[in-house]
């Protein structure tokens, strides 16, 4: 017996025939030179291997070999008989039908017996099919992932063959083949577990095999045929041989399938990334076990002489640099199958190293950068903002929402977007890392919703594009996101922006969807609509109200230009504000003028809160009613927002201070704060200077946040009318009937006085005072509004009745009516005309004063929105193209009080600098125009026409009479226009004149400073304060859509159209809402205040004698030059201070009761006498002023006063 413990296994046929040589002359001596020796096996005396030291691994691959060739001969051998057995069996049938049908009788009188003997043994194969078919179903059910048990199981058999891996790495450290002792080798008896196990496994794959000779085919077969019957060997010759057991590596290429079972890989992504790692490493695994397993081994033809010891790590060193065709040279393959196998391998591996390596770096390289979750941080809120997510929309919401103004904002801002944001948004994210996180996913994703943590989330934003060709598609979109997000999360609250008008109807299909819980949806085309209505009847009113809930910085100018005053106004913004204790006892207009004159506040509203925790707003809607109400203690709930002054004012303490800077809190508060917490709510919507007053305001402290846990965060509002009416004034007094004083409870419609016995404009409650226009409209059989009383109304009109030719337009004479130009054609999306149409037709105008309406543009285009509008009074068509002159001055708009430019094609066109194409060039055309001085005049005398401003149905103490407007256009520019525009920097084209630059921004701009541009890119700042408030959007849209509520929305949304309605006194009682007006400081009570007055004495006079609220100035751009100028066009100047000098041209914006004792009998219009109804409408607008001298002006205003008298 010859061993050798260490030394190195040799291999070979010249071996084996020397061992022979040495065992047929071998002496006595037990001891031989190892020299005589050059096939030695690692061998222990303990164990029985072969004396000659002769290897087996033959045995092993046998053992392989037959199993598999032996089951495959089986298989087929099975399949042949099968095949020649149901040939047989096919023949047999095919004689028996034949014998059936020739002998028919004897077929059916076996019908008639009982069962035979043949047809019992019929029944022995069915059993035997069911009981094969039992046992295949339950071993399927045993292997397949489908039941806890086969997930299980099959998870259990991949880990076993890692394990099986595992101890074949560890052996591979062994030489190739030696001696073993399985009852004492640990290592062995794991395998040999493993084994069986995997045998047990194979049987039920079997059993559960359709198709056996594909089974026996398939890789994992392959691999249990050369690793499990080598194993039972080696327990019987009690040898080791490491063999083809490197193919346990090819069971990774399942470990995806394992992963998904187990629902850890979900995506299509990461299932890719893993099945082309796992495919990669168990082909490198395999191919380096093959390599090893030849290179120590040697060649078999060169007696295994030309052999190599490499380790298995080795080897897989080897072939990476092979697939990487590197190749150092270091390690290299000696043996001829080993070379052989490298140069196939090196063709598949090169390519597969190629193709998988790039795509498995693609995928982990390109694996979503914003795919994590957030994490919120405790004591502070954040936001979801979704939907339209790019530069634009996000550096607009980002500006707004996190301006320096609000430096009380703690809410963090999470962006959601399905595609992941390019490098200039990507960079602007990081700019607001601190408050801002950008997540990659869908909202109509729950998982991406659980990401982000919606449901703890204070809101959800949802943009819209406002640019899309498709605003339906857009608002469909929109609607699918608040449908999944209210899906996933009820009670979060929704702002979501809207393209189209008819699209919110879709939303009150949501059942979660409530807007009394702080839902809104902004409406860019009815929003858009209105504040360009608004502005038909007072010129730059859009611009106002768009600056004033913006938030804008305050920009210091220096030198004395109107550039310096606008932007003075536009620093000014809307907040929401408690009053204190001090205010208790004093009526509405005292409160106005304290606040203004005392604490530099415009106050426009009041918010009433019930106990039951429901809104009353409180405005100038109920002004002369709140007038003797006094405001009591239980009625009013301190409480701070961004700046306390209202709060912290107390008579006792602050009365003699002129600085409202130095109004801070004082002792008296401390007293009445636990008292009067408990009370009811009443908040006031407040306009101030924030630009340096506020921001700056050192009394605006941390420990006012800290000691009330129930702070307000600063909002900004809009310019405040609401649609309730005396019925709820009524409901309010019902509460506190101890609030009315005696002669608020006469109602006897006389002269009233209010505490500083200012005189006061005589008021009628138009439910109690018989013989006044209220009680004229209470007509059962004439429905003259809408079911709501909030619009004027007529029985629906065929679109031809209501058309115009040029002739029958000219013979018309039309006269202080508003010019619609519209572009569009079939294809056109419609922008909603009935938005614009409804501010013009409110109720609060009385008939007479209703603006007729022209459009003038495509017919086909009308006819497609004339559904909406055939129930507005005073609405006429005329066929044609706003570009042609011809049109234009048939409807005479030289005398229209506004021109409306609007385009309905304007997203259909990609180049951003040509959408607005179609209303630059129809602006500038109606701006060239000229005309004749005397042409309007004759006309309009021909026809009954008197002029504006000498209608002499008012009053003369009317603060509305006298105004002037003048004469005769004879130029275009001098017409007053407000156009539509998409792309912010084509407003530079509008005015040739003005110096703007491209880039400057759009409030920035002269035409937006005029009022003569509008785009809609100024309401994305609703977006944000909308957030802040939650009442804003109502706010904003009761002033410009004229009235719309909630209850309207419902009804056109079930009817697509105004229901008109018969008058009752619930109904008229709406009407008594206030409206915008422009007041002329050329002539009437104010006149002596124009010529160098100050704005606080007018804001003062107004509001005590006429209960007028003055908000603001339309100025001539070029007053506040020495010399004159012809220029007539204006700006807006918002919130002037008190000692604001006045100039007579100014016009004055105001809100204004509705006067019931201004209406004049309702007869049928026609087209022939439009004009002689609408002069007398201008007693509540006025128009721009012929420019004058300014020395001149006011001797010519005397003189046309006197004309009047």
């Amino acid at each position: 017996m010859l061993a050798e413990p260490d030394a190195t296994v040799l291999h070979g046929s010249g071996n084996s025939m020397m061992s022979r040589n040495i065992y047929h002359n071998k002496n006595q001596d037990s001891s031989i030179s190892i020299s005589k020796m050059d096939v030695i096996i690692p061998f222990s005396p303990d164990v029985p291997c072969d004396n000659n030291g002769q290897r087996m691994w033959w045995a092993f691959l046998a053992s392989s070999m037959v199993t598999f060739f032996g089951g495959l001969f089986i298989i087929l051998l099975w399949r042949t008989l099968k095949y020649l057995w149901t040939v047989c069996c096919h023949c047999n049938t095919k004689k028996k039908e034949a014998q059936k049908v020739n002998n028919p009788a004897n077929s059916q009188a076996a019908d008639g017996t009982p069962k035979g003997p043949d047809e019992k043994d019929e029944v022995v194969p069915a059993s035997e099919v069911g009981w094969m078919t039992s046992v295949k179903d339950w071993a399927g059910v045993m292997i397949s992932a489908q039941t806890l048990t086969g997930r299980v199981l099959v998870v259990l058999v991949f880990a076993l063959s890692i394990g099986a891996l595992g101890i074949y790495f560890i052996d591979s450290s062994d030489p190739i083949e030696s001696c073993q002792n399985f009852y004492k080798d640990f290592t062995l008896q794991i395998d040999m577990f493993f084994n069986v196990f995997f045998l047990l496994y194979f049987g039920l794959r079997f059993i559960a095999a359709n198709d056996k000779l594909w089974f026996w085919l398939e890789v994992n077969s392959v691999v249990d045929f050369f690793t499990v019957p080598p194993v039972f060997v080696s327990v019987y010759l009690n040898r080791s041989w490491l063999g083809l057991r490197f193919l346990r590596a090819l069971r990774l290429i399942q470990f995806s399938e394992i992963l998904q079972f187990l629902n850890i890989l979900k995506t299509s992504n990461s299932i890719k990334l893993v099945n082309l790692c796992s495919i990669f490493i168990s082909t490198w695994l395999t191919a380096a076990g093959f390599i090893h397993l030849v290179e120590n081994s040697g060649d078999p033809w060169e007696n295994f002489q030309n052999s190599q010891s490499l380790s298995y790590w080795e080897c897989v060193y080897l072939l990476m640099v092979t697939m990487s065709t590197v190749g150092y040279g270091d390690v290299y393959a000696k043996t001829t199958l080993g070379r052989l196998f490298m140069v196939f391998f090196i063709l598949g591996g090169l390519a597969m190293f190629a193709r998988y390596v790039p795509e498995i770096a693609a995928l982990i390289l390109n694996r979503k950068k914003y795919g994590g979750s957030y994490n919120s941080t405790r004591g502070r809120k954040h936001i979801v903002v979704c939907g339209h997510i790019t530069l634009e929309s996000v550096s607009n919401f980002l500006k707004d929402f996190l301006h320096k103004d609000r430096d009380d904002v703690n809410v963090e801002i999470v962006f959601l977007h399905n595609i992941s944001p390019n490098l200039e948004l990507e960079a602007l994210f990081k700019r607001h890392f601190t408050q801002v996180e950008f997540y990659q996913g869908s909202v109509l994703n729950p998982h991406d919703l659980a990401r982000v943590k919606i449901e703890s989330a204070d809101a959800c934003l949802i943009l819209a594009n406002k640019y899309c060709p498709d605003p339906d598609a857009e608002d469909a979109s929109n609607i699918m996101r608040v449908i999944s997000i209210k899906n996933y999360s009820p009670k979060i609250r929704i702002i979501t922006q809207m393209l189209q008008y008819h699209n919110k109807a879709h939303l009150l299909n949501i059942p979660s969807w409530n807007w009394k819980e702080g839902d809104d949806a902004i409406c860019l085309a009815e929003l858009k609509a209105g504040f360009i209505a608004q502005s038909c009847l007072a010129q730059g009113l859009s611009t106002m109200l768009a600056n004033l809930f913006s938030m804008r910085s305050f920009i210091e100018i220096e030198e004395d230009t109107w550039q310096k005053y606008y932007l003075e106004g536009v620093a000014n913004e809307m907040y929401t504000e408690y009053l204190s204790s001090a205010f208790v006892g004093l009526s509405f207009p005292a409160v106005c003028e304290l606040c203004y004159v005392k604490l530099k506040l415009l106050l426009i509203a009041i918010e009433n809160k019930s106990e039951l925790g429901e809104s009353r707003l409180l405005s100038l809607v109920e002004w002369v009613e709140l007038n003797w109400c006094k405001l009591q203690t239980k009625i009013i709930n301190v409480y701070a927002a961004v700046s306390p002054r209202a709060f912290f004012y107390c008579k006792a303490c602050h009365d003699d201070i002129t600085d409202p800077k130095r109004i801070k809190k004082c002792g008296c508060k401390r007293r009445e704060y636990t008292k009067m917490s408990v009370y009811k709510q009443m908040k006031l919507a407040c306009c101030f200077d924030c630009g340096r007053s506020e921001r700056d305001c050192s009394c605006m402290s941390g420990s006012v946040h800290s000691n009330m846990d129930t702070l307000q965060r600063a909002y900004p509002l809009s310019s405040v009318s609401v649609h309730d009416c005396a019925t709820t004034l009524r409901a309010f007094e019902d509460e506190h009937p101890s609030t009315l004083s005696p002669k608020k409870k006469q109602r006897n419609g006389g002269m009233r006085n209010s505490p500083n016995n200012s005189p006061k404009m005589m008021r009628h409650d138009p439910l109690l005072i018989p013989g006044n226009e209220q009680m004229e409209n209470m007509d059962m059989n004439v429905k003259q509004y809408d079911s709501t009383g909030m619009f004027h109304w007529c029985p629906s009109k065929e679109i031809e009745k209501v058309i115009l030719t040029r002739s029958e337009a000219s013979m018309t004479v039309l006269s202080g009516h508003v010019v619609v130009c519209i572009f569009g054609d079939v294809t056109s999306a419609l922008v909603g005309l009935r938005n614009l149409v409804m501010p013009l037709r409110a109720s609060n105008f009385h008939y007479h004063e209703l603006k007729p309406i022209v459009f003038v543009g495509s017919l086909e285009y009308l006819r497609r929105e004339w559904e909406t509008l055939h129930n507005f009074p005073k609405v006429s068509i005329l066929p044609g193209t706003p570009l042609s002159r011809a049109d234009l001055r048939a409807v005479n708009i030289n005398l229209c009080d506004m021109c409306v430019i609007l385009s309905a094609n304007q997203n259909n066109i990609d180049d951003a600098s040509l959408q607005d194409k179609e209303c630059i060039l129809a602006s500038l055309n109606i701006k060239s125009m000229q005309f004749d001085d005397s042409i309007g005049l004759l006309q309009a005398n021909s026809q009954g026409f008197t002029p504006p401003g000498m209608d002499r149905s008012s009053p003369d103490s009317s603060p509305v009479h006298g105004l002037v407007r003048q004469a005769s256009v004879t130029t275009g520019a001098n017409i007053p226009i407000i156009t539509e525009l998409v792309n912010d920097s084509n407003v530079q084209f509008l005015d040739q004149d003005d110096d703007d630059d491209p880039d400057t921004e759009l409030y920035l701009t002269q035409p937006f400073a005029c009022g003569t541009a509008f785009a809609v890119s100024v309401l994305d700042s609703l977006m944000s304060a909308t957030y802040f408030n939650d009442n804003i959007l109502t706010l904003i849209r009761t002033l410009v859509t004229g009235g719309a509520t909630p209850e309207l929305e419902a009804l056109l949304a079930e009817e697509n159209a105004l229901r008109g309605g018969y008058s009752t006194p619930q109904t008229l009682a709406n009407r008594d809402r206030c409206r915008v007006a422009q007041l002329a400081l050329y002539d009437g009570p104010f006149a002596d205040l124009g010529d160098g007055g100050c704005y606080g004495d007018l804001f003062c006079k107004a509001l005590k004698t006429y209960n007028m609220l003055c908000f603001g100035i339309y100025r001539l751009r070029d007053a506040h030059l020495a010399t004159p100028s012809q220029c007539t066009k204006r700006y807006v100047i918002t919130n002037p201070p008190y000692e604001f000098e006045l100039v007579p041209t100014d016009l004055i914006f105001c809100l204004m009761q509705f006067d019931h004792n201004a209406g004049q009998s309702r007869a049928s219009l026609s087209h022939s006498s439009h004009s002689s109804h609408s002069s007398s409408k201008k007693s509540s607008s006025v128009h721009s002023i012929p420019t004058t001298n300014r020395q001149n002006r006011s001797s010519k205003a005397r003189e046309a006063g006197h004309k009047q008298k």
